[in-house]
C-alpha cells in the first residue's frame, strides 16, 4: 500500500498533441518483422477504376500490407478507452509544452522536473488492425479487369487491332516486367497474384508485347489441339514430357509454320496442370512438365462447361456433358469423369437432366450467405438475449 514516503511521479501533457496511429500487429508478422533478414512490405491499393470494376464488399477505399507471401487489410477500430502515447521527460521540458497548477517556471523557461516524470505526447481514440477476411485475398477478380481478353480461333489470322513489334520476340526479363506492371495495382502480395496469374493461365504475347487472359473457349481449344498433336507425336501426357517437343506437335508444318495460337498460352495451360510440388515459377522457364491427372480431370470438365454452357439460359445436357468432357481426356482418364470431381459449387441444374456453370464469385457469395446463415443459427440457438431470439424469429 503507498505511503507518504513513496515517491510520486509527475505527469504532464504536451499542447497540442502529437499525429500518432497505432497499429497492431499479429504474431507472424511481428516475427517477420524482426527477422535477421526480413523482407520489404509494400502498402497497396487498387486504382479509381479497378477498384471500382471489382466491387469490394465494403464499397469504400482501402489500403492492404502485403508481404512478399501474404495480405493483410488495414481496418480502424474505434475505441471508448483511449490510449495515450507516454515520453519520459528527463527533468527538463519546455514551459511551452505543459501547464503544470502551483509552479512557475524560473527564468530560462524550464521546469526542473524529476527524472519519474512523463509527458502525453498523443491520444489516440482508435488503432489499426490487420484483416484476413475467411476467404482470405485473390488477384484472379482484378487479373479478369486488368486483362485483355484473348479469344480468337485457333488458326486465325486476324491479329485484331494489336499492333504487332517488329523487333521479334522479347526475353525473360522483359515478359516479367509486363507481367509486373499489371500486378503493380492488384492489392495483394507476389506469390498470391503469381497464383493468380496461374490459375487463369495469363499469359505475354511475345510477340505483341501484350499481357492476355484466355477465354475458356480458347483454353479449350488449346487443350484439344495439345492432345491431337500428342496424339500424332507419341507423347504420353501421362508421363513427364519435353514441353519444346509439345509445342512443336501442335504446329501444322513445322517450325516455320504460323502458329495457331502464342507458345506463352500453351506454356500457360501446361502450367496450370502441372504436378503442383513440380510447378515451375512464373520467373522461370518451363522445360518438362508432368501433369496431375485429378487436377487435369476437374480442370478440363470445368472449363468445358464454362465454354459451352456459362448461363442458365445455355445449360447442357448431363450425359452430353459427361461424354464430351470423356472426349476430351486421355483414354485411361475417361474413367475419373463425374460430376463430383468439379469443384463444389461449379454447377447448378436448373432441371434434373441439365447443367450450367457457376462463375467463382457466385459460388463464393452462395458461400458466405450459408455461413452467415449458419452463424446466425447458431447464435439465436445460443443467446440468452430475448431481444436477439425474437429478432431471429421474425426473420424466419
Amino acid at each position: 500500500m503507498a505511503t507518504q514516503g513513496t515517491p510520486s511521479i509527475l505527469f504532464t501533457n504536451t499542447q497540442p498533441q502529437q499525429g500518432f496511429r497505432l497499429l497492431e500487429i499479429p504474431p507472424e508478422l511481428e516475427e517477420l518483422f524482426t527477422s535477421k533478414d526480413a523482407p520489404a512490405l509494400e502498402l497497396k491499393s487498387p486504382s479509381a477504376a479497378l477498384a471500382h470494376a471489382v466491387a469490394d464488399a465494403s464499397g469504400q477505399e482501402y489500403v492492404n500490407l502485403c508481404t512478399p507471401t501474404q495480405t493483410y487489410r488495414i481496418r480502424q477500430v474505434m475505441s471508448s478507452n483511449s490510449l495515450h502515447i507516454l515520453r519520459p521527460s528527463l527533468g527538463q521540458i519546455s514551459k511551452a509544452d505543459i501547464k503544470v497548477v502551483e509552479d512557475e517556471a524560473g527564468e530560462t523557461g524550464t521546469l526542473n522536473l524529476p527524472d519519474e516524470a512523463v509527458t502525453a505526447i498523443a491520444k489516440c481514440g482508435s488503432t489499426l488492425e490487420l484483416h484476413i477476411p475467411p476467404g482470405g485475398f485473390s488477384a484472379v477478380p482484378f487479373l479478369e479487369k486488368s486483362l485483355a481478353l484473348y479469344d480468337r480461333r485457333v488458326g486465325d489470322d486476324d491479329d485484331g487491332d494489336v499492333a504487332m513489334d517488329e523487333s521479334g520476340e522479347i526475353g525473360l526479363v522483359e515478359i516479367r516486367n509486363l507481367r509486373d506492371q499489371v500486378c503493380a495495382d492488384i492489392p495483394v502480395s507476389a506469390v498470391q497474384c503469381e497464383t493468380g496469374w496461374m490459375e487463369i493461365c495469363a499469359f505475354v504475347d511475345e510477340r505483341q508485347k501484350v499481357c492476355w487472359r484466355p477465354s475458356a473457349r480458347m483454353r479449350v481449344n488449346v487443350w484439344k489441339r495439345m492432345m491431337e498433336g500428342a496424339l500424332l507425336q507419341g507423347i504420353d501426357l501421362e508421363k513427364q514430357f519435353l514441353v519444346g517437343d509439345l509445342w512443336k506437335s501442335v504446329l501444322d508444318d513445322g517450325d516455320d509454320s504460323e502458329p495457331p495460337f502464342p507458345r506463352g498460352l500453351l506454356e500457360a495451360v501446361v502450367r496450370r496442370l502441372c504436378v503442383p510440388d513440380e510447378r515451375p515459377a512464373l520467373a522461370d522457364e518451363i522445360k518438362w512438365a508432368s501433369f496431375d491427372k485429378a487436377e487435369v480431370t476437374k480442370w478440363v470438365g470445368e472449363t468445358y462447361l464454362a465454354a459451352t454452357a456459362p448461363t442458365v439460359s445455355s445449360a447442357i445436357g448431363r450425359s452430353e456433358f459427361l461424354r464430351a468432357w470423356k472426349d476430351c481426356l486421355p483414354e485411361s482418364w475417361r474413367d475419373e469423369v463425374a460430376l463430383p470431381k468439379l469443384p463444389q459449387g461449379a454447377y447448378k441444374s436448373p432441371d434434373p437432366t441439365t447443367v450450367f456453370y457457376v462463375e467463382p464469385s457466385q459460388r463464393q457469395q452462395v458461400s458466405k450467405a450459408s455461413t452467415a446463415s449458419s452463424a446466425t443459427a447458431a447464435k439465436a440457438k445460443t443467446t440468452r438475449n430475448w431481444h436477439e431470439l425474437l429478432k431471429t424469429q421474425t426473420r424466419r
